[in-house]
């Protein structure tokens, strides 16, 4: 497991955020996660 940071555009503005992963998992699914991550912090 790895931790990434990653920043997010979330309605017009930029968030950083961590992400812990496996090593072997896709960009794709990293920038998924990331996005999941702070539309959750922001929606509710």
């Amino acid at each position: 497991m790895v931790e990434i940071t990653v920043l997010v555009n979330f309605q017009g503005r930029n968030y950083q955020t961590n992400v812990i992963v496996d090593r072997k998992i896709a960009k794709e699914e990293i920038l998924r996660l990331a996005q999941e991550q702070v539309e959750k912090q922001w929606t509710q």
